[in-house]
């Protein structure tokens, strides 16, 4: 069931915000859909399919396990239910901040994470464009933060839904008017925002790492707020890929057991 509820989210976000893409874009592009879609898609699939026969699910067990045997600093503890969930999602979303900050900084989780940062555009399917050994190494690293926490496992499976979401959100290619983006970002990442994170400029992509709160870049000092470049010609990708061509499906599962990048 709780893979049932978050596929239908998935879908259901993603549906949308390609649909708001393609009446009111942001930046056009000069790669085609037919060019880039079917890898980022496929290597959702691919994740997807992996993560079913394997260790899907296993974040809410977690969570169930950590009750059970009353681990972690929510079960140590009485807590309300409604706060424990909030605790939960905020201390899961810093986690994933600062996991991410990890991946651009520790040269064995860049090669999984660069995969993410190769896409020469910027749209909703980038949000699903990731190798699956980090995104398999992720999950077990949401686990320890559960176990951790003793996370709720309401406000697990909530925020599974709420970061695949936001994710699809901060990613799309959507054209939304400066003055609400302005607002919104002192609480959600906006596209115009996470859409500097995968500048080509070094600088722009170690900073705005956050995935769905926009607090945790202010507060720890990786925020940007306005890229050197315009929002709609900013170059996107890593400066070391520039062809579609070295871009194949196979390429990307491959990338991460080359040489290491120099950064």
């Amino acid at each position: 069931m709780e893979d049932i509820i978050r596929l239908g989210a998935s879908l259901g976000i993603f549906l949308f915000m390609i649909c708001w893409e393609y009446f009111s874009p942001r930046r056009s592009f000069t790669l085609t859909r037919q060019q880039r879609w079917p890898i980022n898609i496929g290597l959702a699939i691919l994740n997807m399919v992996i993560m079913r026969l394997t260790i899907g699910g296993l974040a809410y067990l977690a969570a169930i396990t950590a009750i059970q045997n009353n681990w972690g600093l929510l079960n140590w503890f009485t807590t309300p239910d409604w706060l424990a969930i909030i605790i939960t999602l905020l201390f899961l979303d810093f986690a994933i901040y600062l996991q991410h900050i990890l991946s651009h900084k520790w040269s064995v989780l860049w090669r999984l994470h660069q995969i993410h940062h190769t896409d020469l555009a910027f749209d909703a399917t980038t949000a699903v464009r990731f190798h699956p050994l980090e995104i398999a190494l992720s999950m077990f690293y949401k686990i320890l933060c559960i176990f951790l926490i003793g996370a709720n496992p309401i406000a697990v499976i909530a925020f599974e839904i709420i970061l695949n979401g936001a994710a699809t959100f901060n990613h799309s290619n959507v054209n939304i008017p400066l003055g609400i983006d302005k607002k919104l970002r002192w609480l959600l990442i906006t596209p115009d925002m996470h859409r500097i994170h995968h500048s080509t400029i070094v600088k722009e992509t170690d900073s705005n790492y956050g995935f769905s709160i926009s607090w945790w870049d202010r507060l720890c000092g990786t925020y940007t707020a306005k890229p050197e470049q315009p929002q709609q010609s900013m170059d996107i990708g890593l400066k070391k890929f520039t062809e579609a061509s070295e871009l194949s499906f196979m390429k990307l599962l491959l990338l991460p057991f080359k040489a290491l990048r120099q950064r």
